[in-house]
């Protein structure tokens, strides 16, 4: 029997174990071809960009490891994607930050256009995906003491705020182009290493900072806003003005997206929990799927018992169309294409685990308040033979089957990336 063959038998076996439970896998597989989620481009040449390529990482962002082979072109960042891409089954989407940019000429933050990305989306036509972006609040001079939109500095501050202005104008070109509309997240990483006296004024100017930003009206046809919060960062040990709290209250009030980012929380505090409460307050949110280990370290995203609870969440409660999915880490130290491969396979896996779960009997127990067979249940949904299936949902979307995908990665590392 051939491998293929094994595939679609191992599949039908599995199928007839899941319709017992009144599980359709055919269904469930269509559903997941739908869930688009959007890989960061900066994984790829670890948070570089093509504005300063060797400039220093600021505000609490830090790559780690020298593996060979970074993207140091745009030309080089894009082929990159496109091989970690063709074995990744599904809808995608790319999420740039504005560093990203590209032009002949040095153009300051406050002064990006849509003329600088025009290569990225002539990129997204072509591959027919949808394009995501980010101001870049860091790594500038004027962010080096980690401030930027509650700079006490009116001057520094106004910068910045012409910056995610101009940033929003770039997003809403994005979505016009490309006929999906582009999430544009703002993150910040401002606060104070030690204790502060004042917490209330920054978020104070940070709020002035926001409504300016996002004054000017966009249809939510082409471009989204959304925020995203922060415990602490590396030299913002102790304060971040941008805190859930804040952001979640601000997202609340003036109906943008919430952005909940996995590793942004205390080490024990897990985003899962999370979902069900912020989607009684916001009509959307966005998730930056990541992997803390102790701390905000970006991690390539492993199928664990978080990524897992994220996706059930999402699932179970039917927020699809109200959750966008993106992922955000940054590993230096092994094959940056591996990296996405891995982390963006896990995060669809975990969706189709959460597609075949037998939800409907798992409420029913809970109604009954028969949490006996509802945790029996729980458990024994683990093992079901939902392998099978995503082996199968490979094989039909063309993209290679298990770890077969890895060969292909040190065949273009050797051809492409050592010879960088």
């Amino acid at each position: 029997m051939s491998t293929k063959e094994q595939v679609k038998a191992n599949y039908e076996n599995a199928k007839q174990v899941f319709a017992k439970l009144g599980i359709n896998t055919d269904e469930a597989m269509k559903q997941l071809n739908d869930i688009p989620v959007s890989m960061h481009c900066w994984q790829g040449d670890d948070v570089s960009g093509f504005e300063n390529p060797e400039g220093e990482l600021t505000g609490g962002i830090q790559a780690t490891g020298n593996y060979p082979g970074k993207a140091t072109t745009p030309e080089q960042l894009r082929a990159d994607i496109d091989v970690a891409m063709s074995m990744i089954p599904g809808a995608l989407r790319l999420n740039l930050h504005a560093i990203y940019l590209e032009c002949e000429e040095f153009v300051d933050r406050d002064e990006i256009k849509p003329e600088h990305f025009k290569n990225w989306v002539s990129w997204a036509k072509q591959k027919g995906i949808g394009l995501d972006f980010n101001p870049s609040c860091f790594s500038h001079a004027l962010s080096a003491d980690n401030m930027t939109l509650t700079h006490p500095d009116v001057e520094v501050r106004e910068f910045w705020i012409r910056h995610c202005i101009a940033s929003r104008k770039v997003s809403e070109y994005f979505g016009k182009e490309l006929g999906t509309p582009s999430v544009m997240n703002i993150w910040i990483p401002d606060g104070y290493k030690d204790v502060p006296a004042d917490r209330l004024a920054p978020r104070k100017r940070l709020m002035e900072s926001l409504d300016k930003i996002i004054a000017d009206p966009i249809s939510k046809e082409f471009h989204k806003d959304a925020v995203e919060s922060k415990l602490f960062g590396i030299g913002t040990e102790s304060y971040t003005a941008g805190s859930n709290e804040f952001y979640l209250g601000y997202a609340a009030s003036r109906d943008i997206m919430l952005c909940l980012d996995s590793g942004h929380f205390h080490p024990t505090e897990v985003i899962s929990d999370k979902i069900s409460s912020a989607s009684l307050f916001v009509d959307e949110m966005l998730l930056h799927v990541s992997r803390p280990i102790r701390w905000d370290s970006d991690h390539v995203v492993m199928l664990d018992d978080e990524t897992q609870a994220i996706a059930n969440e999402i699932i179970r409660h039917d927020l699809v169309d109200r959750v966008n999915i993106g992922l955000d880490f940054f590993d230096a130290s092994i094959n940056r294409i591996a990296a996405w491969v891995i982390g963006t396979r896990n995060m669809k896996k975990a969706l189709l685990r959460a597609l075949l779960e037998p939800v409907q009997q798992l409420r029913d127990f809970e109604k009954e308040g028969d949490f006996t067979s509802r945790l029996a249940m729980l458990e024994e949904s683990k093992s079901l033979p939902w392998a099978a299936v995503w082996d199968y949902y490979c094989e039909q979307q063309e993209v290679p089957v298990g770890a077969s995908w890895l060969g292909q990665v040190k065949q273009y590392e050797e051809e492409v990336l050592l010879k960088r």
